[in-house]
């Protein structure tokens, strides 16, 4: 029995379920009987009206669905074999003759229904077979007699274009509204080879699909091809977009005679999935400044939207880290152009993938990447070529891959923003049927447009970072030591929020006679302004350290060098001069004396540990920001015992959105009294405690110092 012609593979449907094209009508009730009367092909409105499945029908005699009782408005039947259908006969050019009989036909229930249909007499290489199709005549009788004439479902007056097609892709038939659609006249093009009947179609995605059905036998559903009109009065400047359905037309013996295809008009529907296909983008690529993740974000989006297979492969003008492409040796497959940064399949563990994310991709001489790459235009190959004469041919391992996956379809398009080529991306077509067509390039590049915006964001943000990033690890102390005077143990956390960009800073400095300086202060702002501040504030303390000034005195001197900076900045000409402002405190301790002085300018009060563990908060005044320009500071002195801890912070170790600074000290105070006695476990357990409820909303410094004490014979006075 000849395989049913309505039904995908793995499709099941119910014989009375409703079946509906995209227009909302309800799908064509049609059949192809072959000269003796052997049904050929059972399209699912068929199913829909009869109720009789394809499997049930499909190499059997017609004649079987006839009722006892016979009529015809014209006085035929359903057109006998070998024979001229009776009946008014209608020529549409040499191909074809149609006659309109009324007949019984016998429902899979056991109804008998009245139907007309409409006949179409085809000859296809040589071969005479008749189209039916068929629409259901409850009063037919009565609008005969009132002069009135029966539908005419599909064939003329159907929403659905319908045309025939021989094996070699000539057109046969078809009818009035594929002619209307597209702008040919009624006698349109039966007899045209495929290339002359469909003008205006992207044949390089269509003719494939064509091919593979005659040569498989499997129907393709829901193929979309858009038709561009040629120009002329008729057509001038229209487009519309189809979705079809292909089916082979099959000898008894199941050889084939030809094509049949089914159409509708899904314009409006394509240009709505289009527009949402644009709208996830904009929520869905480029939420963060990684380009890895907007890459991954991309091909995420593409699969299995309109792609199997997709990756995002990177210029050297995005840097991903590792080894410059321009240092890397040539490979096996050839030299090393993009670094991966995404990749998406829809089989489970990419098979498709030559190259994982993260590694340089390896591309030979004359291939398509480096014609993207070097053209700045997108590449397509609706049916890939992989014959021995292609680029695949100096790129054994990819063929492999591409034989073995079966890819057949891809496309290539460019990832270009400001002028500059940030690298590619790839989509590919495995287990869809269609080839790429010109719609699909159309929507590939707009996604690329997006995307490539958001990577050049990323770009440059990541560009920025990783220098503001260098500056500030320039700027900060590599490695501190307390001397004689004490045993330091001090942390840097930067916030997750900012990137790692800060200006928060700390800083010990020796000074004469064995005494030493410990600084930490905080930079207002995030990001290379705020770690430039910074550089200049430390490099100002310990020029004026260096004078041995009191820390008072100090810190006026500090606040009118940055009083002085913002002044500079505002007379550059800069529209939005920077704030030069920072909180700071400064204490100097002696070991000789066992006391310590204290000076802040806004800046988080220090705390104590006592040997016993106890936790203290000097009396220091806070002071006003440095950068201000009142110059408002004072000095305290403390008098420690030996052993004792001093703990110097910034503001991101005790606040938070939801706490003030008195109930983040209070924390911090107890975090210190179970602190282990190790300087570098301390500051470790420390931020972690503090850290549990939330994540640190800013960065955070400290700085936490254990008194020693120095013979008293061994000190050398200050000079006043």
């Amino acid at each position: 029995m000849t395989r049913p012609a309505d039904v995908a593979p793995g499709a099941e449907q119910r014989p009375d379920a409703p079946s509906h094209g995209i227009s909302g009508l309800p799908a064509p009730a049609v059949a192809v009987i072959d000269g003796d009367g052997t049904v050929l092909a059972w399209a699912d409105g068929a199913r829909q009206l009869l109720g009789h499945r394809a499997e049930d029908v499909v190499g059997r005699p017609a004649v079987r669905l006839l009722s006892s009782r016979r009529e015809g408005t014209e006085g035929g039947s359903c057109p006998p074999p070998r024979a001229h259908p009776p009946g008014r006969t209608e020529r549409t050019g040499e191909h074809a003759h149609r006659h309109r009989p009324v007949v019984d036909v016998r429902h899979r229930d056991g109804r008998v229904l009245r139907v007309q249909l409409e006949v179409t007499a085809l000859t296809a290489d040589g071969e005479r077979c008749w189209l039916l199709a068929a629409t259901d005549m409850p009063d037919g009788d009565a609008r005969q007699k009132a002069g009135e004439p029966a539908v005419r479902v599909l064939l003329d007056r159907s929403p659905f274009s319908v045309a025939v097609w021989d094996t070699r892709l000539r057109c046969v038939w078809l009818n009035q509204t594929s002619s209307r659609t597209v702008g040919l006249p009624p006698d349109g093009c039966p007899g045209n080879l495929m290339r002359e009947a469909l003008r205006g179609f992207d044949l390089a995605a269509v003719e494939p699909v064509m091919r593979g059905v005659l040569a498989s036998g499997e129907p393709v559903t829901g193929h979309e091809a858009r038709w561009v009109s040629p120009g002329g009065d008729q057509g001038a400047d229209r487009e519309v977009v189809f979705s079809s359905t292909l089916i082979r037309l099959e000898r008894a013996d199941g050889t084939p005679l030809g094509l049949c295809t089914i159409s509708t008009d899904i314009t409006q529907r394509w240009t709505r999935e289009r527009m949402a296909m644009m709208s996830r983008a904009a929520r869905r690529v480029g939420t963060t400044l990684d380009v890895m993740t907007t890459a991954q974000e991309l091909t995420d989006l593409a699969v299995p939207a309109f792609a199997d297979y997709a990756t995002v492969d990177l210029a050297e003008s995005v840097p991903l880290g590792g080894e410059p492409l321009e240092r890397m040796r040539p490979g096996d497959s050839g030299i090393p152009v993009f670094r991966r940064a995404g990749l998406a399949s829809i089989h489970k563990d990419a098979p498709e993938a030559a190259f994982a994310v993260g590694e340089p991709v390896f591309v030979p001489p004359g291939s398509p990447f480096l014609y993207v790459l070097h053209h700045r235009k997108s590449h397509v190959e609706p049916v890939m070529d992989t014959g021995a004469g292609s680029w695949l041919a100096g790129d054994p391992r990819r063929a492999r891959i591409i034989r073995d996956t079966g890819m057949h379809s891809v496309m290539m398009v460019p990832l270009m923003a400001r002028g500059t080529i940030l690298g590619i991306a790839v989509f590919v077509r495995t287990e869809s049927v269609a080839p790429y067509s010109r719609d699909d390039l159309i929507l590939a590049e707009e996604l690329a447009v997006h995307a490539s915006l958001s990577l050049d964001n990323a770009r440059r943000y990541t560009r920025e970072r990783a220098a503001a990033l260098a500056l500030q690890r320039s700027l900060l102390p590599g490695a501190l030591s307390g001397g004689d005077a004490v045993e330091l143990g001090w942390r840097y956390l930067p916030s997750d929020r900012h990137e790692g960009v800060g200006g928060d800073w700390l800083d010990a400095i020796h000074l004469p006679g064995g005494r030493i300086a410990l600084v930490v202060g905080d930079v207002i702002g995030h990001g290379i302004n705020a770690a430039a501040t910074m550089g200049r504030l430390r490099t100002a303390v310990l020029t004026l350290a260096a004078l041995d000034l009191p820390p008072a005195e100090l810190l006026v001197h500090l606040d009118e060098l940055a009083t002085q900076l913002t002044r500079e900045a505002a007379r550059s000409g800069d529209p939005a001069p920077p704030l030069v402002g920072a909180t700071c405190i400064y204490a100097v301790y002696c070991p000789a004396t066992r006391v310590c002085s204290f000076a802040r300018a806004g800046h988080p009060p220090p705390l104590l540990v006592t040997p016993d563990g106890q936790v203290t908060r000097p009396d220091t005044p806070a002071g006003t920001l440095i950068g201000v320009g009142l110059g408002s500071f004072e000095s305290v002195d403390v008098e420690l015992p030996e052993g004792s801890l001093i703990v110097l912070f910034t503001d991101g170790l005790i606040e938070t959105r939801n706490t003030d600074i008195d109930a983040g000290l209070d924390r911090l105070a107890t975090a210190l009294r179970r602190a282990p006695s190790e300087l570098d476990a301390l500051c470790s357990q420390v931020i972690t405690e503090m850290a549990t409820t939330s994540k640190p909303e800013d960065d955070i410094a400290l700085l936490v110092a254990r008194t020693r004490v120095a013979d008293s014979s061994s000190h050398v006075a200050r000079p006043e």
